[in-house]
């Protein structure tokens, strides 16, 4: 009997020994594994350049001064303040009066056709208008927004550096010009045409109505009667 009892203290004694660092273990806070830092950004994923609104992608739209509306926009900005924003054109006269303009559109050529032809560029050949600065001061103010419209947005690029030169400061490029540019799908019976955007198509009033105090005279407009 003796000898039972102390094989039960012996067995009571190694249960508790065994189970009390089991309780204490089960017990015990869990340890949490440290957070893990953010994975760095590749390359493919790391935000591009956001690029600026309004630039045109064709390079030869592009000026120094870097002010550019389309069509619309230009349409827009001259029904909010008539008195102090001018649209020049400057496509020939012939472009402008037979092709059409914008009716508040004031005509000064930067450049006027010679009636000879161009093997090369399959076209007229051009001469500049070397009074063209002096004309345009004549007509506008160097205070005044000026948006210079040309046939797709080449030549007026070109003019708003030469206007730039002339110490006007405030001068965009319409760069869908008057006509805009052209379809190019062989499938459209409108390929080649330059029926893609451009004030002509932008829904905005264009005339064939030349009015004698815009159009381009070279002794200046007539005398009133």
């Amino acid at each position: 009997m003796f000898r039972r009892s102390i094989i039960f203290c012996l067995c009571g004694l190694l249960v508790i020994s065994f189970s009390t660092p089991l309780f204490a273990q089960a017990s015990a806070p869990e340890k949490q594994a440290p957070a893990a830092a953010a994975p760095a950004k590749q390359p493919a994923e790391m935000a591009a350049p956001e690029k600026k609104p309004g630039i045109p992608e064709d390079p030869k739209k592009h000026t120094t001064l870097g002010l550019y509306v389309t069509s619309k926009e230009a349409y827009d900005m001259w029904q909010n303040d008539k008195d102090k924003i001018k649209i020049l054109d400057c496509r020939t006269p012939e472009e402008y009066a037979f092709v059409g303009h914008a009716p508040m559109a004031v005509n000064i050529p930067t450049q006027f056709m010679k009636y000879s032809w161009d093997p090369e560029k399959k076209n007229y050949v051009m001469r500049d208008n070397a009074k063209f600065a002096r004309q345009a001061k004549k007509i506008l103010k160097r205070t005044d927004t000026i948006l210079v419209m040309c046939r797709s947005g080449h030549r007026s690029a070109k003019t708003v550096e030469k206007l730039a030169k002339a110490g006007f400061k405030n001068v965009y490029n319409v760069t869908d010009g008057f006509e805009g540019d052209k379809v190019n799908d062989p499938q459209s019976p409108n390929h080649g045409k330059r029926m893609k955007n451009g004030w002509k198509n932008s829904g905005v009033p264009w005339t064939y109505d030349l009015d004698p105090e815009l159009i381009y005279l070279p002794g200046g407009p007539p005398a009133k009667k």
